[in-house]
């Protein structure tokens, strides 16, 4: 049974990737649209259980007046068995029925399901955001949204749906039956009726609007409450521990303060409506028994009009919460919308095919980027990498050169001018498959909070176990690796290496990643300061298996060091976005120019940094520009 109900909606059914809309009731359907069906079964289910609800009402109306009207008490069964055999069985099967199979639809149907859907699909469209779409907002507040966007919408669409029509029909049932014993027992009914119509109107507004700046306080709380976290480590080498308290205690007040305000309004609201349906209890009271003492109704009326008016009051407080909660629902569905739903800035061109590299030549043809900024860095720059040829860029920190990176992953789309990849414009392919073709090992090497095995995998997700420790022993982590043990007490490969590859130090993390360009086996590979973590004789060990690993393959490497790149075939030397030389490592430094200068400059092999003030700052993030 359970089974049944929990398959009518699959969160994980295949649907065109498309982005969410950024109106609210749009936004509402782009999720729930393709279910709308089991949500009108719950509509449906809760008329039926609310009128089954009055009904119960109405019998014990009907039992007063019969009990009052028996002349024979010791006949009553037999005068009305048949009467109370219905109202037995309405009350102990159709009721239990009704109301089970509307908690089905709720709990197995729509309450887990959609909430994966909108996560799942929400998820889908993040990760196909752009580089830059995570630089600009901390990762934990991203998560949280997709989280609490889910969860919310599916609660909102669900009281929407549900709550409300079982009010609804409550209190046209009510009306109906107040109506038919007497038309005037209906004026309490639909004063309090007006009453709350002003209050929703003055109070819903004002929640909404309270409800989506705490929503968005929260997020900030989340983000950097999750930023301190994940650098953990910099903040206690920096001693940081009482600013970032600091720094979080801000975020809480903020938030604090948002929802007491927030909440001080929903207590008004509530008092507001205490006072309501005080005074629908006390008028349908005082109203019904006074047409009973005029003999214009029986006292079954008042038994079913008083009860029906407690029972609203009863109800009304669960109104107040179940509105309060919606507003608050939909001011954060409406923050995640504004977050979430925004457009992808790289995206792949319609007809875009996926790109097959047979030589590996790389051309940058006039290219032109700037990071948004209108002038600067990336100026008119034309560059030819022939098919399998090994090039070290080499420049001042801001030259531009993890921007030719950059660029030439697709990070971003050019501004003017165009990048081919064996006379494929990079920008008519598709990204998964440019990305597929390119190893890159960088500096500051991030793995997943998984095991080592996977994280190794991930350069080629079909690799046997075979390989991934073939892959592990060319880069020399092997005989580390054997020797992992984590926290749940798995070991070698299997062991869990922490969010970031914290666990490991950074020699280890580069050596991981390094196996797993190693795996990927690409045949255009980036190398981006790929041994600066390392120890010399590891670097010294590693050096070997990254010649052999460059063999056959377009190379391009950056180095402060310039004695790790000195034996390229050609050095390309940027200086403000432009390449000022190009030529062997024997040829610039016989030329004289910067490279001779740079490298004159070297103090222990390494390039000392040197940023001028006119020379523009790239945006933030792992590959931004140097």
């Amino acid at each position: 049974m359970f089974s049944w109900f929990e398959k009518l909606i699959d969160p994980f059914k295949t649907v065109p990737l498309t982005r969410p809309p950024q109106k609210l009731l749009a936004f509402y359907w782009h999720y729930i649209g393709g279910v709308w069906w089991v949500f009108g079964l719950v509509l449906i289910s809760g008329v039926v259980a609310a009128l089954i609800e009055v009904a119960l009402f109405t019998f014990v109306g009907q039992i007063v007046d019969f009990a009052k009207a028996a002349e024979n008490p010791a006949a009553f069964f037999h005068d009305h068995g048949r009467t109370l055999i219905f109202m037995a069985i309405v009350a102990l099967v159709i009721r239990p029925i009704a109301f089970t199979i509307h908690s089905l639809l709720i709990n197995q149907s729509i309450n887990a399901n959609t909430q994966a859907l909108v996560r799942w699909r929400q998820h889908r469209y993040t990760l196909r955001q752009s580089l830059s779409f995570f630089q600009n907002d901390f990762a934990g507040r991203i998560a949280n949204r997709i989280m609490q966007t889910g969860q919310s919408l599916r609660q909102s669409a669900i009281d929407l749906v549900d709550a409300l029509w079982y009010v609804a029909i409550y209190w046209l049932s009510a009306a109906v039956i107040f109506f038919d014993l007497d038309a005037r027992l209906v004026i309490p009914l639909l004063l309090w009726l007006v009453g709350f119509g002003v209050m929703v109107w003055y109070f819903v507004p004002r929640l909404i609007r309270m409800a989506v700046t705490v929503s968005e306080a929260r997020s900030t709380l989340m983000g950097r409450v999750t930023d301190s976290y994940a650098n953990i480590l910099t903040v206690k080498l920096f001693a940081h521990t009482a600013s970032e308290e600091a720094y979080a205690k801000d975020a809480i007040s903020d938030h604090l303060h948002k929802l007491q305000a927030q909440l001080r309004v929903i207590t008004l609201f509530e008092m507001c409506q205490w006072v309501l349906t005080g005074l629908l209890i006390a008028g349908t009271t005082g109203l019904s028994l006074w047409l009973w003492s005029e003999g214009a109704v029986t006292l079954g009326a008042i038994a079913v009009t008083t009860g029906l008016a407690i029972r609203i009051n009863n109800m009304s407080s669960w109104i107040m919460w179940v509105i309060t909660t919606i507003f608050e629902n939909v001011g954060t569905v409406e923050e995640g919308m504004r977050a979430l739903s925004k457009p992808w800035n790289v995206v792949d061109a319609p007809d875009a095919k996926p790109l097959t590299v047979d030589k590996g030549a790389i051309s940058y043809e006039h290219v032109q980027f700037h990071y948004g900024r209108g002038k600067g860095l990336i100026e008119d720059l034309s560059l030819r990498i022939k098919p399998g040829e090994k090039v070290g860029l080499v420049g001042r920190s801001g030259a531009g050169k993890s921007t030719l990176i950059n660029i030439l992953l697709r990070f971003h789309d050019l501004e003017s001018g165009r990048i081919l990849i064996d006379g494929q414009d990079i920008s008519k392919v598709t990204q998964d498959s440019l990305r597929a073709k390119i190893g890159l090992v960088t500096q500051d090497t991030s793995l997943m909070h998984r095991s080592v095995a996977d994280n190794i995998r991930y350069g080629r997700p079909d690799a046997t176990m075979d390989d991934i420790v073939a892959a592990a022993k060319k880069a020399h982590a092997h005989d580390f690796i054997v020797d992992l043990q984590d926290s749940h007490g798995n070991k070698g490969y299997e062991a869990e290496v922490g969010e970031r590859g914290v666990k490991l130090s950074g020699g280890q993390r580069q050596r991981i990643a390094i196996a797993r360009v190693l795996l990927k086996d690409a045949p255009i590979l980036i190398l981006d300061e790929a041994t600066a973590a390392l120890d010399s004789e590891v670097e010294a060990a590693i050096q070997d298996q990254l010649y052999n690993l460059m063999e056959g393959k377009t190379v391009i490497a950056i180095a402060h060091r310039l004695s790790t790149i000195s034996a390229m075939d050609r050095l390309i030397v940027m200086d403000k976005g432009h390449i000022v030389e190009d030529g062997t490592h024997k040829e610039l430094l016989r030329d004289g120019g910067l490279y001779a200068s740079l490298w004159a400059r070297q103090s222990g092999g390494f390039l000392l940094e040197e940023r001028e003030s006119a020379e523009p700052i790239a945006e933030p993030g792992r590959y931004a520009a140097e």
